[in-house]
């Protein structure tokens, strides 16, 4: 569907270019696009890096246990259905570190850890466990303290002050975070309600 939309928003372009006489506008702009998008994406790589080799470091170092044991009174109230120790938490704690530091990417791989290890614990396969949707809701909506991505576009762009962005980003995520968790605790008990009555 994403695919079709993007395609009539590209044919939409070429002919409001072509009715107006101005095609070559359409190839200047898509090769100056190009080129800018490789710009953009070389300038993310040491940025990307730096980050994915300290959160590296820090799995192989044991702080990703430890972060575990820290946040355990928080990963027992938002995911009860865990057994304490299991592989979904490590995942969950990564997953959640490399959100809160911008970077998007890195969460992804954690992601889908944390996810294929809480369906090993799902009676039903077919349908999110309770801890899935949870999980599901901090992922997309977590709090980021270092938007360390949008700062390195920023900065590979030319901003004069890339860091303008840290606060409201950090108070917009945490209000995203208290929204999504507070709308899965609502669903959460709306669903319960359902299934016993039905």
């Amino acid at each position: 569907m994403l695919n079709a939309v993007w395609m009539g928003l590209l044919l939409l372009g070429v002919l409001a270019a072509v009715v107006n006489g101005r095609v070559e506008v359409v190839t200047q702009s898509a090769f100056a696009s190009a080129q800018g998008a490789v710009e953009v994406c070389l300038g993310l790589i040491g940025t990307m890096s730096l980050w994915l080799g300290l959160l590296r470091i820090a799995e192989k170092a044991g702080i990703v246990r430890m972060l575990a044991r820290l946040m355990e009174p928080l990963t027992v109230l938002l995911y009860p259905s865990l057994p304490r120790g299991h592989p979904a938490l490590g995942a969950i704690i990564m997953n959640l570190s490399a959100n809160v530091l911008g970077l998007g990417n890195a969460a992804t791989p954690f992601g889908l850890k944390a996810m294929q290890e809480m369906q090993k614990l799902n009676q039903d396969s077919d349908t999110a466990s309770d801890a899935m949707c949870t999980f599901l809701a901090m992922n997309t909506s977590c709090i980021t303290l270092i938007p360390a991505t949008i700062l390195g576009v920023r900065v590979a762009n030319g901003s004069a002050s890339p860091t303008d962005i840290v606060g409201p980003t950090i108070l917009a995520t945490f209000c995203a975070t208290v929204v999504a968790l507070t709308g899965d605790a609502l669903m959460r008990r709306w669903h319960h309600r359902r299934k016993e009555r039905g």
